[in-house]
């Protein structure tokens, strides 16, 4: 008749003592490597013998050698202790911030200009953090924060999710210029007006999105109607693919714009030099008031803050 499960459950301290025995071949050095006295081992080996059934050890001349079913216990035992050790080292790593698992989602502009960076630092200290980052519009970002399946955003906060549910630091606004490829007739001049630019070809992301709408409104603030040759795409490949093969125009936040002009990437593009100064409203670092974050997700959040110069409230956990 086989022995009920619950009488097989040996301790921790069984387990590693079993370990340290089979590997020193002697109770009194196993006993010292875990910090008892030899009377308290025996004690504890005829324990664990009893709950087994069965005996562990044979004394030999040179030294106490594992039984068959000692050896099978064995090897149960170094694998569970080595379970045990590395759930110690898994919970030390999530509580420091030196591990774990985090999930972002930010607009295209901070997501250039803060996040990459803030994303570099954390992974140079602690390569084994695994972070994940959406490139979204804020309305999709917010439905997967109010979810609870991001732990922070960088957004614009949008009248249909409840601001009271957020944990809100401001960051700071978008500029916005409008991009082409080097050769475009209009990328020598000296100054361009936003009436040179109303017959020129364009691509646009989607309506409604926050850079296209700021380079409409910026048109009507000088009494012109919108473009009428757009070509309107969410994508930012497709857009720069259209700028290369074509003489349109594109607006972009700041961010993406120097990325695509400037050393290491100088892609080929210039941006426009407009008279206007055009602006979309500010983003913020948001994240759900009812969900801590766990101390990687701080860590990341702490250094956007930093980097963009917001003062950081106190940490949650």
């Amino acid at each position: 008749m086989s022995l009920p499960p619950a009488r097989l459950m040996l301790k921790p301290a069984q387990l590693r003592l079993i370990q340290q025995i089979a590997e020193h071949g002697q109770l009194q050095l196993a006993a010292e490597t875990v910090g008892m006295t030899q009377p308290a081992a025996s004690r504890m080996l005829a324990e664990a013998e009893s709950l087994i059934g069965a005996q562990l050890f044979i004394r030999q001349p040179k030294g106490m050698e594992p039984t068959e079913i000692g050896r099978a216990v064995l090897r149960r035992a170094n694998a569970i202790l080595r379970e045990m050790f590395s759930l110690a080292a898994d919970v030390s790593a999530l509580r420091s911030g030196a591990g774990g698992a985090v999930r972002v989602g930010a607009v295209t502009g901070p997501a250039v200009s803060y996040l990459v960076s803030a994303i570099r630092e954390i992974k140079r200290d602690t390569p084994g953090a695994d972070i994940t980052v959406d490139i979204m519009p804020s309305r999709e970002l917010l439905g997967y924060l109010a979810a609870g399946e991001m732990d922070f955003v960088l957004a614009r906060i949008l009248p249909e999710f409840d601001s009271q549910d957020f944990n809100i630091l401001p960051m700071q606004d978008e500029k916005v210029r409008f991009l082409v490829r080097a050769g475009h007739p209009l990328s020598g001049a000296g100054k361009v007006t936003l009436p040179e630019l109303a017959e020129q070809e364009w691509v646009m992301q989607q309506r409604g999105a926050p850079i296209r709408e700021a380079a409409l409104a910026a048109f009507a603030d000088v009494g012109l109607t919108e473009p009428k040759n757009i070509v309107s795409s969410p994508s930012l490949l497709l857009t720069i693919a259209y700028l290369a093969q074509s003489d349109a125009v594109a607006p972009m936040s700041k961010e993406v714009a120097e990325l695509l002009v400037e050393p290491p990437v100088a892609a080929g593009f210039r941006v426009l030099p407009v008279v206007q100064d055009i602006r979309v409203s500010p983003y913020y670092l948001l994240d759900l008031k009812r969900r801590p974050l766990s101390p990687l997700a701080m860590r990341l959040r702490g250094r956007l803050a930093a980097l963009s110069g917001s003062r950081v409230p106190p940490a949650r956990f």
